[in-house]
């Protein structure tokens, strides 16, 4: 034991040790809080405590993984396996799972993602006869997440004078309806969404004091990562769990709380102590990540906010490069700013590989142009966060099926599946079902089961292909007890059609398919092979369903170390690094968002998101902006981020952008002046960001004679470059200009918007 702790810092090993109460890690970026978390699991098992009696929570399944598989090399691989360790999701779940009957449930559940809960909600809208763009199902979605993670009911939310008000003079009055609607179809379908998970776990803690007190007994210690980023219903369910026996220890950094917008509630961290007065409180300042002068750039800046606990967190890696700025004057020349830096890096004596790189926006729409940029330089990407394997159309249809076997009365797999492959029964056919479901106020499957009980009034032919299709459901269920999970996939694929229509398909794009659906086959295998050497023999399709529902966005990343530049927001790179990190669009309404502009506390966020973007990098880190951003069709002018700013100019490299010069020393770059000054050629052209930007584009240059070889000249897309040659005449003149970025770039001069730089 003594030798394991020997490889914990100081304040590690602190932290580790004390188990006599409530516990706050504060853990600054790169400070080491997974081994710390793990090592004080693996203490608490070397004092004696038992596996099974430990809690441990988590936001990723990844997370969970990691931190078994070091657990497992600490002490045994069987005693890591029998932690209670997962997502807070996960681990609810399994509870639930067992206690189903309290709340009026069957432990058979289906879970509904996102993509099920938001087709629902388009149902119910079109059912409500609503207009879609005013009652949009994303903003419905999030406001009945928000609701229940506030802990709010529908009942609640109907009673709610101040949220019904709230929705009338949003002229959205009908959300409450919608509510009510949706909880209903979701517990007629026998389903609950992510956000049930939480809300009926609490709701069962609540009404079942018997159950609390079980689960009190049964986790002697627990424990959360990112308690940051816990929301209310996450929050409060900890608190009842270790109300008693108070042996508790969270990890997080109120610094990185990003996340407000899924319901994460920074005070959960801020005013812990309010909650656990005896609440002692580590803090973990040694960053093992960065250089220091990207540290110190990042806490130069994060000491702005005011709502923060206190640290300095500090590097003893090498000094480094200062972070380094540039501006550009367009998103277009950002993006190719960032494509020439990481060539360049590339080139240099450290031999980066493209891994070795990330690009970090605020927004989705950003990656366009970087995308653009990156395929004429040749450069391998990925986009992290894109479209998982499991969201995949072909293994989703599958998984629908597996599902209605499972549950025949989940309403989102019924009518995925009822007509692919196609058999007939159209959208009007399943129109019918719907709304005599609705009507009677029973499931899909129970119309579908006793047609004539409901005054279903179909024609003979579309009931003899709705009978079928019951027949097959039907069929598949039967088998489900007698096949393993795996076998019975390979049945449902065969007799449902599914095989002979994917693997006519010979293009790409079918093959691809096919690959995706062996792939899940094998991946079925392997769930019950790995169940399997754990110790659970009888491993049902049920279990690997809930598997399958509670993956998260990083669970599924398959080309996880290819050799390609990552793209993603900044959301979604926090617990990531990268030798090298690029932050572009560090612009007033962009970054900071302009829905933040007039809270401070959402300003504070920001800000937060800023600081977790500078702590990815461990080398090298690059702040971009643009003078002119294409959006909502048109170029507009734009100020720097204000965050540019709150960095201690010692620890940035700003170069002058008006010469063309190198340094050597620095990054191989041209060098800046401050990036608050506009060049003073431009500067009477150039005018600040307001909510009325006109379109920024000059207009052609009316006196042609003016240019020449050797004249220096901006242009609003491709920034500065310089006239290397003249020819033509007349409305045919052509000018071929060296631009900084973009290289040499033929012109015709009467279309061509340059303007002169004295």
């Amino acid at each position: 034991m003594e030798e394991f702790l020997n490889q914990l810092n100081e304040s590690q090993r602190e932290a580790v040790l004390y188990t006599e109460g409530p516990e706050l890690v504060i853990a600054g970026a790169g400070s080491g809080k997974t081994r710390v978390l793990t090592y004080k699991i693996a203490y608490l098992l070397q004092q004696g405590l038992r596996p099974y009696n430990i809690l441990a929570l988590t936001f990723t399944n990844k997370a969970a993984k990691e931190m078994k598989e070091r657990i497992a090399v600490l002490t045994e691989p069987d005693t890591a396996r029998r932690l209670w360790m997962g997502t807070f999701h996960s681990i609810f779940s399994r509870i639930l799972r067992t206690e189903a009957e309290h709340i009026g449930y069957s432990s058979d559940y289906t879970i509904y993602d996102s993509a099920d809960s938001k087709s629902l909600i388009k149902s119910i809208i079109k059912e409500m006869k609503l207009d879609d763009k005013i009652y949009r199902p994303g903003m419905i979605q999030a406001r009945i997440s928000n609701a229940k993670n506030a802990l709010v009911t529908w009942k609640m939310y109907e009673q709610n004078k101040e949220l019904v008000q709230g929705d009338t003079n949003a002229n959205i009055p009908f959300i409450r309806d919608i509510y009510r609607i949706y909880q209903g179809r979701c517990i007629q379908a026998g389903a609950m969404d992510f956000d049930d998970l939480l809300l009926q776990t609490n709701i069962l803690f609540r009404d079942h004091p018997d159950v609390l007190e079980k689960y009190r007994d049964h986790f002697q210690y627990i424990l959360v990562d990112e308690y940051q980023d816990t929301n209310f219903a996450q929050h409060l369910i900890v608190q009842r769990l270790a109300e008693l026996h108070r042996r508790l220890c969270v990890v997080g950094d109120d610094a990185q709380s990003i996340y407000s917008f899924r319901g994460a509630n920074i005070d959960n961290i801020l005013r812990l102590k309010k909650i656990y007065p005896d609440l002692r409180i580590f803090k973990l300042e040694q960053n093992y990540r960065s250089t220091q002068n990207i540290v110190d750039a990042a806490n130069s800046l994060i000491h702005k906010n005011k709502e923060q606990i206190h640290k300095n967190v500090f590097s003893k890696k090498e000094k480094g490069n200062k972070v380094y700025l540039t501006s550009s004057y367009s998103d277009y020349e950002e993006a190719y700013i960032v494509a020439s830096k990481i060539t360049e890096l590339r080139m240099g004596e450290e031999h980066y590989s493209y891994a070795d790189f990330s690009v970090l926006y605020r927004t989705n729409a950003q990656s366009r142009t970087i995308e653009e940029a990156l395929r004429k330089r040749n450069i391998p990407y990925k986009i992290y966060g894109g479209l998982s394997f499991y969201q995949r159309k072909e293994i989703k249809d599958v998984i629908a099926y597996l599902r209605l076997i499972i549950n025949p009365h989940d309403e989102e797999a019924f009518k995925r599946i009822v007509n692919f492959p196609a058999r007939g029964i159209g959208n009007t056919t399943v129109g019918r079902l719907l709304a005599a479901a609705v009507e009677y106020n029973v499931s899909l499957w129970t119309i579908l089961d006793n047609p004539s009980d409901y005054t279903l009034t179909l024609n003979n032919g579309t009931m003899k292909k709705l009978a079928a299709f019951k027949e097959m459901i039907e069929d598949f269920i039967k088998l489900n007890s007698e096949l393993q999970a795996d076998e019975m996939t390979v049945h449902v694929v065969k007799k449902s059609g599914i095989a002979s229509e994917l693997y006519q398909d010979r293009s790409v794009e079918g093959i691809s398919k096919q690959e995706n659906l062996e792939e899940l086959l094998k991946g079925i295998a392997e769930y019950i092979e790995i169940r399997q050497e754990e110790g659970m023999e009888q491993v049902t399709l049920a279990d690997f369903l809930s598997e399958v529902s509670l993956l998260t966005d990083q669970d599924n990343d398959k080309e996880e170390n290819a050799n390609k530049v990552t793209l993603m927001t900044i959301h979604a790179a926090k617990g990531l690094e990268f030798k090298n990190v690029f932050v572009v669009g560090l612009e007033e309404d962009l970054f900071p968002s302009i829905m933040s502009k007039d809270n401070p506390r959402a300003i504070e966020e920001e800000r937060r998101l800023f600081y977790v973007a500078i702590t990815r990098a461990e080398e090298n880190c690059i702040l971009t902006y643009a003078k002119s951003r294409f959006r909502n069709g048109k170029s507009n002018l734009c100020s720097p981020s204000r965050f540019l700013r709150d960095i201690d100019p010692q620890y940035l490299h700003a170069p002058s952008e008006a010469s063309f010069t190198t340094d050597r020393d620095t990054f191989n770059k041209p060098t800046f002046a401050s990036p608050f000054q506009q060049p003073k050629a431009v500067e009477a052209k150039m005018k600040p960001a307001s909510s009325a930007t006109p379109p920024i584009a000059s207009e052609p240059l009316a006196d042609l004679s003016q240019l020449k070889e050797g004249v220096r000249v901006r242009h609003d897309r491709f920034g500065m470059g310089e006239i290397i040659a003249i020819e033509g005449e007349g409305g045919n003149v052509k000018a071929t200009v060296r631009f900084l970025n973009f290289g040499q770039k033929q012109l015709l001069l009467k279309f061509a918007r340059l303007s002169i730089v004295e």
